[in-house]
């Protein structure tokens, strides 16, 4: 099987979370964390800051590491490096996703999320406790 090593974004503002809607592909519509694949040679926290800037035309701070998730899915092997991240401007543009939320705790689940996102609400959860 076929394995994608990919970053995720977890942005946190205040006592919220960023989520985004995927706009194509074969899980088009589910909701995940904005994120992408790593290229030859970038460190995770290279293809973070990267990938959120092609993605959402905006520039991150990278908090810490919160979990590296891996997850089968019927075609490849998922491996997701998740990390907690603030933003460092206030202005997003989704350039590839056909919407965005700002969730609390309170209504995390109330998006159909990916199932390897999915995995990450339990720890997600916990961080916003700590406000």
């Amino acid at each position: 099987m076929k394995t994608i090593e990919v970053v995720a974004a977890i942005i946190r503002k205040d006592n919220k979370i960023f989520a985004t809607q995927r706009g194509y592909g074969e899980f088009k519509d589910w909701w995940e964390f904005p994120g992408g694949k790593m290229e030859a040679g970038e460190t995770p926290e290279q293809a973070l800051v990267r990938e959120i800037h092609e993605e959402l035309d905006t520039d991150i701070s990278i908090d810490k590491f919160l979990y590296t998730v891996e997850w089968d899915y019927p075609k490849f092997h998922l491996t997701m490096h998740c990390y907690i991240c603030s933003l460092l401007t206030e202005s997003l543009h989704l350039n590839e996703h056909e919407a965005a939320r700002w969730l609390t705790k309170e209504d995390i689940h109330s998006v159909n999320w990916l199932p390897a996102d999915e995995i990450l609400l339990p720890m997600i959860e916990e961080e916003l406790k700590s406000i």
